[in-house]
């Protein structure tokens, strides 16, 4: 997901999003509930594709420290560039690959919408995940568009 800047434009504040939210993952439960859980640390992600939906939900609420912490220490950057005239507005998942509890990596295809300083768009990519110490980890991606 784009790492980009925007350092000369006023932008407006991102959404709120409280634990009595809708979850911005898309899944039918409170954000607290579902992906705020991970992003507390109170619980870990159980298979690739749920920590693929709490790091889209990362993006959302701009938890950097979230999305640091779960991606592999081989390729994680020294930061996140959250741009602030991005605002996620909805996930789609379009396939999995392994990454249940019984694997060690797994795939997630996946379609993030978004705009851009009020511009509409989307990213299409494949999301690489593997087991590192004990936890999935984001580890790399194809982008499909």
């Amino acid at each position: 997901m784009s790492r980009r800047t925007s350092r000369f434009r006023q932008q407006p504040a991102p959404p709120r999003i409280t634990a009595a939210s809708p979850c911005p993952c898309g899944l039918p439960a409170t954000y607290g509930e579902c992906c705020g859980r991970f992003h507390s640390d109170s619980a870990a992600a159980p298979t690739c594709e749920a920590l693929m939906r709490s790091r889209y939900a990362a993006f959302v609420v701009r938890d950097a420290p979230y999305l640091l912490r779960t991606w592999h220490p081989e390729t994680r950057p020294p930061g996140v560039d959250l741009d602030p005239a991005m605002r996620w507005t909805g996930l789609e998942i379009l396939g999995t690959t392994e990454g249940s509890a019984f694997h060690t990596t797994g795939t997630v295809t996946f379609r993030a919408h978004y705009t851009d300083d009020g511009r509409p768009d989307s990213l299409h990519e494949q999301s690489r995940f593997v087991r590192h110490e004990g936890a999935w980890v984001y580890a790399a991606a194809v982008f499909v568009d």
